[in-house]
């Protein structure tokens, strides 16, 4: 079942999904601290503000996804590579294996279950 995060935003979540943002808003958190950097610091490094960091850190599922990877490249949370260059090649094999599959996909009548 979906369940809505916070009192204003109509964007709807799965259990999972709220659980890995709120994992990864404590992550970056503790990653701070661990480094001894401000809330100010972080914002200023990843250019935004104060507030958006609190965000980033609370698990806002508004925040945008390339401030949210900044801030946690910059604290160091390893998002899905410790080695940089072994990050790079999965960008590579990715991109190749995308260039095989179809460009376009058509609606199926099938119902996808996304509840889990």
């Amino acid at each position: 079942m979906a369940r809505t995060k916070g009192s204003t935003s109509a964007r709807t979540l799965s259990y999972y999904g709220e659980e890995a943002l709120t994992l990864l808003g404590q992550l970056i958190r503790a990653g701070r601290i661990e480094r001894k950097i401000s809330v100010q610091q972080l914002a200023e490094r990843v250019g935004v503000s104060r507030d958006m960091i609190r965000r980033i850190e609370n698990g806002d599922p508004r925040c945008g996804i390339g401030s949210v990877f900044e801030a946690a490249t910059i604290v160091g949370v390893p998002l899905f590579e410790a080695e940089e260059s072994r990050l790079s090649m999965r960008v590579a094999e990715q991109a190749e294996k995308l260039q095989l599959m179809p460009k376009t996909v058509r609606e199926t009548k099938e119902v996808v279950r996304d509840d889990f």
